[in-house]
C-alpha cells in the first residue's frame, strides 16, 4: 500500500497574512490565491489566501487586478526601483557583449571539434613514418632503374615502354609530393600541441622526420 501523504499543517490566522505578503515580496510577481495556496503547500488555505489578499488590497498594502475569472496580487512597485534610461541601455548593451562572447565561444567550440576531428582521421606519426620509409625504398628502386637506362647499360626500351616508366615516375613522384605535405602539415599539428618550454627541433629530431 503507498504511503499516505502527510497533510501540510496549517499556520495560525496571525501568521497566515505576513507569510503571504513576505511571499509576495520575494517572488515579486503576481499570483491569484489559488497559486499562492499551492506555491506554500497548503499552509494557508485558497479561501484564507482569497480573503488575506483582498483585505490587503482593501488596506492598500498590495496591488490587485482582475485576470479572467480571478484576480491576481502583487506587491506595490517603488518608482524609484525602476531603472532609467541609460540604465536599460546599459543592460542592452550588456546583454548584446554576453549573446556575441556565446557566439565567439560557439563558433570556437566548433573549429575545435573539427580540427580535433581531422587529427584523429589523420594517420599517426608511427604510420607515416612506416609510409615514408616505403617510398624511400620505391623511389631509390625507380632512381636505379632510370639510371641504368640512362646510363645505356640496360637494352633500348620501346617508346610504349619508356612512356610507361616516365608515367610511373611522375606518379610516384606525386605521391612523394603527397606524403611530404602531409607531414608538414602533422609536424604543423604537432608543433602547435607541444607544451610551453618543449624544444620543436629535439622533438622533430627524436622523430627522425628529417632523415
Amino acid at each position: 500500500m503507498a504511503p499516505r501523504k502527510e497533510k501540510a499543517e496549517k499556520v495560525a490566522s496571525n501568521e497566515a497574512a505576513d507569510l503571504v505578503l513576505d511571499y509576495l515580496r520575494k517572488q515579486n510577481r503576481p499570483y491569484s490565491a489559488t497559486d499562492i495556496s499551492a506555491n506554500l503547500h497548503n499552509k494557508v488555505s485558497k479561501a484564507a489566501a482569497a480573503k488575506l489578499l483582498k483585505e490587503m488590497h482593501d488596506r492598500k498594502e498590495i496591488e490587485g487586478r482582475s485576470a479572467g475569472k480571478q484576480s491576481v496580487y502583487h506587491v506595490i512597485q517603488d518608482p524609484e526601483d525602476a531603472a532609467s534610461p541609460g540604465e536599460l541601455k546599459a543592460m542592452d548593451i550588456e546583454i548584446q557583449t554576453i549573446k556575441d562572447q556565446i557566439a565567439a565561444a560557439q563558433g570556437e567550440a566548433k573549429s575545435l571539434k573539427a580540427a580535433l576531428t581531422n587529427l584523429n582521421a589523420t594517420m599517426s606519426t608511427s604510420d607515416l613514418r612506416a609510409a615514408v620509409d616505403v617510398l624511400e625504398e620505391e623511389k631509390a628502386e625507380i632512381l636505379g632503374r632510370l639510371a641504368g637506362l640512362r646510363s645505356g647499360s640496360i637494352r633500348p626500351i620501346t617508346a610504349e615502354e619508356k612512356v610507361a616508366v616516365d608515367s610511373d615516375a611522375k606518379h610516384w613522384s606525386k605521391v612523394e609530393s603527397e606524403r611530404a605535405k602531409i607531414t608538414k602539415d602533422m609536424w604543423l599539428q604537432i608543433v602547435d600541441c607541444l607544451p610551453e618550454g618543449i624544444d620543436a627541433a629535439e622533438v622533430r629530431e627524436n622523430l627522425g622526420l628529417d632523415e
